[in-house]
């Protein structure tokens, strides 16, 4: 049992310096100590050698998995880490950028005109997590070497003679004190990651890199050579990655892997940039006969799951044009109305994009968030498509076809759902439990459902909701765990009723999805372990007896925020502790003191906050729950571990992942 202190002096106060807080508080700086946070250690080392690799410097980048799993090595033929002496800080160049947080080369224009470490803390950071780290220099017609070893340096910069040619090699071992002792690089991880570097990046020329100008690039990609020392036997240990065609091949291997078939034969290809912010597009996109949108993006070669501006930009300038060539040759269906949507749909695209002064969410950098962004890629991509369109009439006509498709099938849908369900005011409230709060309209794809957890939170959530389209369903306490449980007894419990109840589409054999009354369902918890654990119930009950339910797109993970914080007249919200530190970052002013209030729970924030961080469309932020084809097992297997009755896989996962909760708050 922990003690209290009652005395709160000086003597508490800690300072923590150099890199102790990086092993102190890993997460603000990879994101987590579990398989993801592990492997972002080499993706930061892996995209400082694509930094020289796209700005001109290098053409080769080596990754060796070592023997014992755990080792990894990068080298690139760039111009090698300075090891020059810094006066200020009496010592080399290698040893303050491998040793202090915010340090390196690219803060400044000129060393790089476009890169994906932009914070200085990458290399640092896996320093400060590593047990040993190794790095060799070559430059200057010499060869150096210098050891480190959780975030200090164990040796001083060595000379080891000369050498041709330039560049840097890494090589470093995760530590087992941060990680645990089970952790592992995945093979397969890094050889995806590698591969599809090699689809992306084109160095530079000499000449336009010296004149600092981003308008051609080089035909050759990059060459990566994948080596896995501890492969077994069916797994191949060694393979080279390059591809001259760069997106174009790799749109043909992700339309091989959907098995996608395109409505259209040649796929819309642009590279470009916008003249007055210097930013640099590669574009690929084709439209298919999925009824679903397929967009991968990235941002100075590192992907962007997360979306975020440039992705805004891109679905923008797409709309635009389709909606210009419609209308300039008056191919708009009477009666229908085309949507965004019923655009974009099918679309197969890949986006890599080369921003000047990139500005990611967070240290992980899922998500580019710089506002110009989405007015640029918009500028950009829509006179191009629109042109395209023009100059290949029987390309367009295809596409355009599609579309009209897409937009009757939308109606079609919409005719049968309003058809089916909530013919009258009447039958809209028969049978409904009598906490739900409904909301008014009778049209289930304008329609969003909030299952809340607590009266509390379901107070505010109703006052803070727009009547017209959102209901509120309270939930007391935690759902009936349906791994555990046959579908008599979910039927019978009284919580998992009024679900069931509110969206009226039955479960198991029952189910019928043109009787949904909800096109979107939110599962609105409190941002801990409680509520977290109450969405994982809910999700195993969705997915065990209403999984149309997720794979149709309806069911979605809200987000509300954890903390709000004041600095002098403007307000912040974070999401969590590392969103937080971010904002406190970057939006400091001076001296303005800062005001955090930190949410125990939902029932904590007035109707007006929640109402504008988490329920109104405009402004909130929310997950949708998917399970992507070659996951369905995987996602079986883990909901089975998880909350099924074979207490010893759930042992195993605990123990397995311990050293990732031994920071959590009691």
């Amino acid at each position: 049992m922990a003690v209290r202190k009652t005395r709160y002096s000086a003597a508490d106060i800690q300072v923590l310096e150099g890199l102790e807080p990086v092993r102190k508080r890993p997460a603000m700086y990879i994101g987590g100590t579990d398989t993801t946070g592990y492997h972002h250690l080499l993706w930061e080392i892996l995209d400082n050698s694509v930094d020289e690799v796209i700005n001109g410097y290098a053409a080769r980048i080596d990754v060796t998995l070592h023997k014992d799993g755990k080792t990894v090595t990068v080298v690139d033929d760039g111009r090698g880490i300075p090891v020059d002496m810094m006066a200020k800080y009496k010592k080399p160049a290698l040893e303050v950028i491998l040793t202090t947080l915010h340090s390196g080369g690219k803060f400044e224009q000129g060393n790089y005109i476009h890169s994906g470490g932009l914070h200085g803390v990458g290399a640092s950071v896996v320093n400060a997590l590593s047990s040993s780290l190794i790095a060799r220099v070559k430059r200057d017609g010499k060869r150096y070497l210098q050891t480190y070893a959780k975030g200090l340096a164990t040796s001083r910069l060595k000379s080891e003679g000369p050498a041709r040619g330039t560049g840097t090699t890494i090589t470093f071992t995760p530590d087992a004190e941060i990680f645990g002792l089970k952790a592992r690089w995945d093979p397969a991880l890094i050889r995806d990651r590698l591969e599809a570097k090699s689809y992306l990046h084109r160095g530079m020329t000499p000449v336009i890199r010296e004149r600092l100008e981003i308008a051609s690039y080089l035909h050759k990609g990059v060459k990566i050579l994948f080596e896995n020392e501890a492969a077994e036997a069916e797994h191949p240990a060694r393979e080279v990655f390059q591809h001259d065609e760069g997106l174009g091949d790799y749109l043909k291997k992700i339309l091989a892997e959907r098995r996608a078939n395109p409505v259209h034969e040649s796929p819309f290809q642009l590279t470009r940039e916008h003249e007055e912010s210097g930013l640099k597009l590669d574009l690929v996109l084709r439209w298919t006969e999925s009824t679903d949108e397929h967009l991968r993006s990235y941002v100075n070669g590192i992907p962007t799951p997360q979306g975020g501006t440039h992705e805004a930009g891109l679905r923008g300038g797409i709309v635009k044009a389709v909606r210009n060539y419609i209308e300039t040759h008056a191919l708009a269906p009477k009666g229908v109305t085309l949507t965004a949507e019923d655009i974009r749909e099918g679309i197969v695209a890949i986006l890599s994009s080369y921003v000047v002064d990139p500005q990611f969410q967070g240290q992980t950098k899922g998500r580019l968030n710089n506002p110009e962004s989405a007015a640029q890629v918009d500028g950009v991509v829509r006179p191009a498509l629109e042109k395209w369109l023009n100059e290949n009439k029987t390309v367009a006509e295809p596409i355009i076809a599609r579309i009209i498709l897409a937009a009757r099938a939308r109606e079609a849908s919409r005719a049968a759902a309003q058809q089916v369900t909530r013919k009258t005011a009447v039958s809209h409230r028969l049978n409904l439990p009598g906490k739900l709060a409904d909301c008014a309209s009778t049209y289930p794809l304008e329609s969003e459902l909030f299952i809340v957890e607590g009266d509390s939170a379901g107070g505010s959530a109703k006052q803070g909701r727009d009547r017209r389209t959102q209901a509120i369903l309270p939930l007391r306490g935690k759902v009936l765990n349906a791994e555990q449980a046959s579908t008599e007894k979910v039927g019978q419990n009284k919580e998992l009723q009024d679900i069931v109840s509110a969206l009226g589409c039955g479960i198991g054999e029952d189910f019928k999805a043109a009787n949904l009354r909800y096109g979107k369902i939110f599962l609105l918890m409190d941002a801990d372990s409680d509520g977290h654990h109450i969405s994982t119930l809910l999700l195993t009950f969705f997915y065990r007896h209403m999984r149309e339910l997720i794979k149709s797109g309806h069911i979605f993970i809200a987000q509300p925020p954890l903390y709000k914080i004041e600095i002098g007249k403007d307000t912040w919200w974070a999401l969590d502790d590392a969103d937080r530190e971010r904002i406190l970052r970057d939006h400091g002013k001076g001296n303005a003191k800062p005001n955090i209030m930190r949410f125990k729970g939902l029932g904590e924030m007035t109707a007006d906050e929640l109402k504008g961080t988490t329920l109104d469309p405009r402004k909130r932020i929310a997950l949708k729950v998917t399970i992507p084809e070659d996951q369905a097992l995987v996602t079986e297997q883990t909901i089975n571990d998880l909350l099924g009755k074979d207490v010893s896989a759930r042992f195993r996962f605990i123990m397995e992942r311990a050293a990732e909760v031994r920071d959590l708050d009691v």
